[in-house]
């Protein structure tokens, strides 16, 4: 029967039916699974992790797959107009993410941890979060270090390990300390080292555990001859003498690795490594062959740039480069930068009315453009893979804000050596014959000289050359915004008759500089910062005056990069100027007065500085990527011979938003202090000085609170 209706037109059409039921019923009873899977998916607005005490959250995240929501699509106001990256709640993922922690913490020691969650879900969103409770570890028994007990510097090599006895058995900081013994022994001329990690047998009663790094360092070598390929147009013969493994030195692999950033930082390469010339060595070998291999970069570069600052206005710069210049690896470069532009003549058009409302009353560093025409010559390798020579020539014109103007032409030889610890020292010989512009009343303070011809010969033309050392040692983990480490600076600048300065531009300046970021949690970090310098001058042989600095070589603070309490350079010395056209005529019963707010402070500087700072910076409870908070204590004295320095302390409080360039900076600091004491002049119809009062004060120009607008941190 089957057999004849499986043919049968009645047949087919039984088969159909079943089909269609068959479909209908799979269709039903799958509806609300495909419902549910055409619903959204719910977007992650907090993940967090609760009782990890061995491990950091940070380490955490990153070994899972589950991630948290950027900032602003966590915030309830601001996640409404659609900012930030979204991310969405996928429970397969976050139930694997419970094994992988676990094995993240068995693997870390910890073998009886738990891992909990609790998940808090809306129509739309979900929070996450995973309780770890880490139980007792297993712990290290006993660590020996075998196989370098004949070596000379067998105790240097296990000085400091990353991990000890006692710790937790974590695999990770063992493998860790066996890439650092490694490692120290490929810098202690052992090109073959290897260490291997072995675990022993662990003790579950008492949660104990072994562990031996077994090393194998292999024969002692040195470096033999350097093979150089991949070059077309620049000598091979100068690719060689950049490299800093020299042949017949001690094998260190950290010389390598100098090596490889001396060929990067001649700028002639795209591409360029150092290492063993395998072809060449078999491991037993008491020589090391070495190989360079490098593809040289592009010869020609030019490049332009435009900007805006609150002591710049608008500013341009544009510059173009010759690599490989002549041969031997010389680069050549042209550049060129205007600033002040739209205040300074004869590119002003007003803007100290509105955009660059800071600079209106600078009639000093701001009247006229800024310049500056560069032309360089760089060698890398003079006379060392460690050597930098550059010779310039330059045509200036530089400011400082209310306080100077240079004009020089002139010359500098500058040799650069950065020493094995990364330490770059700079001796440099500057020669430039120029003038500087200052205000008349800082000449007839510091000169003695008010009248108006001495002020001008004061401003005539002199060679001024210097004999300058400086030396910086930086150690940061990121140069924009340190949050670790520190850097120190020192230099000593000379200027004497004997290297072809002019009698009046004599002195020896010295300067140093410390700066220290200490991170209290991993969001907050401490940062501290001094700086101190002192000028030694002979007496002036003009106008019978005290020991004379050049404006531009003497100390100046205020700002919003040292005592943020006072507006640009007006901590210190200062005169005062009061206009002809502001001063309160005399009667029988009053002499000449004025008033106060027309007394304008113009910085003289000094020969003595102090400066310290202290910040602690802090996350933001918005916003966290992308904002912080600071509050701040800042401390400064300038000093000359003609008074005590006083020491200021001006706290402050500011924010910073992150940028590429660094971060933006609003900083507020509050100032109780009037300016320093000094005295007030006036100008003649003849174009001389009149003293109207000594030991003359007033407020700070910027009242008790002042605002500071920056991009960077100040220290």
């Amino acid at each position: 029967m089957r057999s004849i209706l499986a043919g049968s037109p009645l047949g087919n059409f039984r088969i159909l039916a079943v089909r269609v039921a068959a479909m209908a019923f799979l269709c039903f009873s799958g509806a609300q699974p495909v419902a549910a899977q055409l619903q959204r998916p719910l977007v992650i607005r907090a993940l967090k992790f609760k009782g990890n005490k061995s491990i950091d959250v940070e380490f955490l995240a990153t070994s899972i797959r589950t991630t948290n929501s950027a900032a602003f699509a966590r915030l309830p106001v601001i996640r409404s107009l659609g900012l930030g990256e979204r991310r969405y709640f996928d429970e397969r993922d976050f139930k694997a993410d419970v094994l992988r922690l676990g094995v993240l913490y068995k693997r870390s020691g910890f073998p009886d941890v738990a891992i909990d969650t609790v998940v808090e879900r809306s129509s739309e969103s979900v929070k996450l979060t995973f309780l770890i409770t880490e139980g007792e570890p297993i712990r290290i028994s006993r660590l020996d270090v075998t196989g370098i007990d004949k070596l000379e510097d067998a105790s240097t090599l296990r000085r400091d390990l990353p991990v000890a006895e006692g710790d937790p058995f974590s695999e990770f900081v063992l493998i860790t300390a066996a890439d650092t013994l490694g490692t120290r022994l490929l810098n202690s001329g052992y090109p073959t080292a290897s260490v291997d990690l072995i675990f022993g047998a662990a003790d579950t009663v008492r949660n104990l555990r072994t562990a031996e790094l077994r090393a194998e360092p292999g024969r002692r070598a040195v470096y033999g001859d350097t093979r150089v390929v991949g070059f077309s147009k620049i000598d091979s013969s100068f690719i060689a003498s950049l490299v800093t493994a020299r042949e017949g030195n001690t094998y260190r692999y950290r010389d390598v690795f100098r090596s490889q950033r001396s060929l990067y930082g001649s700028e002639l390469f795209r591409l360029a490594t150092v290492g063993i010339d395998t072809a060449r060595f078999t491991p037993g070998d008491s020589v090391v062959p070495m190989l360079v291999t490098v593809t040289e970069g592009r010869f020609y570069r030019a490049r332009a740039s435009a900007g805006y600052g609150t002591i710049d206005c608008l500013r341009a710069a544009a510059g173009w480069t010759a690599r490989n210049f002549l041969g031997n690896g010389r680069v050549l470069d042209i550049s060129g930068r205007l600033s002040k532009i739209g205040v300074g003549d004869p590119l002003g058009f007003g803007l100290e009315r509105s955009l660059c409302s800071p600079l209106a009353n600078d009639s000093i560093g701001s009247r006229r453009v800024n310049y500056g025409l560069n032309t360089s010559v760089r060698r890398n390798g003079f006379l060392s893979p460690d050597n930098t020579g550059v010779l310039a020539v330059f045509l200036e014109r530089r400011s400082e804000f209310n306080v100077y103007e240079r004009e020089e032409l002139g010359a500098s030889i500058t040799l650069t050596r950065e020493t094995a610890s990364r330490v770059p020292v700079t001796l440099s010989y500057r020669a430039a014959y120029g003038l500087t512009r200052a205000s008349d009343a800082s000449f007839c303070a510091f000169f003695n000289a008010c009248a108006a011809a001495d002020i001008v010969q004061l401003r005539e033309r002199r060679w001024l050359t210097t004999l300058s050392l400086n030396a910086t040692r930086q150690r940061v983990n990121n140069v924009l915004d340190p949050t670790r480490g520190s850097t120190i600076s020192a230099g000593v600048t000379l200027a004497s008759k004997i290297l072809g300065s002019s009698d009046v531009q004599q002195f020896t300046r010295v300067v140093a500089e410390a700066a220290l970021y200490v991170p209290l949690t991993r969001s907050i970090v401490l940062a501290t910062h001094v700086r101190g310098g002192y000028i030694f001058a002979p007496r002036s042989t003009l106008g019978g005056g005290s020991n004379f600095i050049p404006p531009d070589q003497r100390f100046y603070a205020g700002g919003p990069n040292d005592v943020r309490g006072y507006d640009r350079n007006e901590l210190g010395p200062v005169v005062y100027v009061v206009p002809r056209d502001s001063l309160i005529p005399p009667t029988d019963s009053t002499p000449l007065d004025f008033r106060e707010q027309d007394a304008r402070p113009a910085a003289t500087g000094g020969n003595k500085v102090a400066v310290a700072n202290v910040e602690l910076r802090l996350p933001s409870p918005v916003f966290s990527n992308r904002m912080r908070f600071a509050v701040f204590v800042d401390a400064g004295a300038v000093g000359d011979s003609r008074s005590a320095s006083e020491i200021r302390v001006t706290p402050g409080a500011g924010v910073r938003f992150a940028s590429p360039l660094g971060p933006i900076r609003f900083d507020i600091g509050y100032n109780r202090y009037r300016l320093a004491s000094g005295p007030v002049y006036t100008t003649s119809p003849e174009g001389d000085l009149i003293l109207i009062r000594e030991n003359f004060s007033r407020d700070n120009t910027g009242g008790r609170w002042t605002l500071h607008f920056s991009v960077g941190q100040a220290f």
